[in-house]
């Protein structure tokens, strides 16, 4: 069973920044593919970032493209999301998530693929 738990949410200025942090345990951590969800009140739940197993691929949806890294450790079975510029509309709750397709392929922005998701941590970003 992977288990995920997401930490470093919180509340910021905009344009200030914060690092959210997921660490996962159970199975080989690099046989997972992993991705950074949020949801905000009354909108469904938004692809955010993903990376490989490896590491070595990553892809941004627009909105955060430039202003979000995504990277993990698979030594320390972590993944994080270095936010950077935020503005109020990045105000969400944000989901870390894992699956088992390792590669960057198809339908990696659909919340359908990912079989693993932590508990969410609050980000609000005011004005």
């Amino acid at each position: 069973q992977v288990q995920l738990v997401e930490s470093g949410g919180g509340l910021v200025q905009a344009g200030g920044s914060l690092r959210l942090s997921c660490a996962v345990s159970g199975r080989t951590f690099s046989n997972y593919g992993m991705a950074w969800f949020r949801q905000a009140p009354g909108k469904e739940r938004e692809f955010i970032a993903a990376i490989s197993g490896s590491g070595i691929s990553t892809v941004y949806a627009d909105s955060v493209k430039g202003r979000f890294t995504i990277r993990r450790d698979n030594a320390k079975n972590t993944v994080g999301l270095q936010m950077n510029v935020l503005k109020p509309e990045d105000t969400a709750v944000y989901y870390c998530a894992a699956t088992t397709v390792r590669y960057l392929s198809g339908s990696y922005h659909s919340s359908d693929r990912y079989g693993y998701w932590g508990q969410g941590t609050q980000v609000t970003v005011s004005s």
